[in-house]
């Protein structure tokens, strides 16, 4: 049987972590951590609802969340599509976790807590950007955070320009759209219309 079914089993697969991998996780921001985090623009946001799990990219103008205390990260939730996957499922599930990404480092950073949605308007209009503020704001109670180390991006390299995906090799979100709705919706003019529209709703 090759199926690992137990912790048991799977920690004897990979043995005991070394203290290096467990002394850099606390339970707050410390300065070497909020260095990281306010260099980050980009974050992955993971949660969880009844219909399953959900992981968002969400990225901002310099520091993507702000940090509010050693303990307390705000992250505006910005325009996007309005599916709202991970705000509804912040709603029924608090648990959530994020990947911060800072470009040209090899390290990343993990952060889990838990979430809650807020609106009040002082703290929108404290996180407007380029005029127009964000409909609410996840704030997050930190409970883990520790940084990851290099091994994942340096085995993409990620930052190397020479590894970089031409974007006209890939199908655009118009021939995506085209081929998932039977034509419906999508094609040459979405793409056409990306640009223009982007710009007006990036805030």
């Amino acid at each position: 049987m090759s199926i690992i079914t137990s912790v048991d089993a799977l920690e004897a697969l990979y043995g005991t972590p070394g203290e290096t991998s467990t002394a850099k996780e606390i339970d707050h921001i410390s300065p070497e951590y909020r260095a990281y985090i306010e260099a980050s623009p980009f974050v992955a946001l993971a949660t969880a609802g009844p219909e399953g799990l959900d992981c968002s990219p969400r990225g901002d103008a310099g520091a993507v969340v702000r940090i509010q205390d050693e303990r307390t990260v705000l992250l505006p939730d910005r325009r996007g599509n309005n599916r709202i996957d991970s705000l509804r499922n912040i709603v029924r599930d608090p648990r959530v976790g994020l990947l911060f990404l800072i470009p040209g480092s090899g390290n990343t950073l993990r952060l889990n807590g838990r979430a809650h949605l807020d609106t009040d308007p002082l703290l929108l209009d404290s996180l407007t950007m380029e005029g127009k503020a964000p409909r609410s704001v996840i704030v997050i109670a930190v409970e883990r955070v520790y940084f990851q180390c290099a091994r994942a991006v340096l085995r993409a390299e990620l930052w190397n320009p020479a590894r970089h995906v031409a974007p006209d090799s890939l199908p655009s979100a118009g021939d995506i759209l085209a081929a998932l709705s039977n034509g419906r919706v999508g094609g040459a003019a979405y793409d056409a219309e990306w640009p223009g529209r982007a710009k007006l709703s990036m805030w």
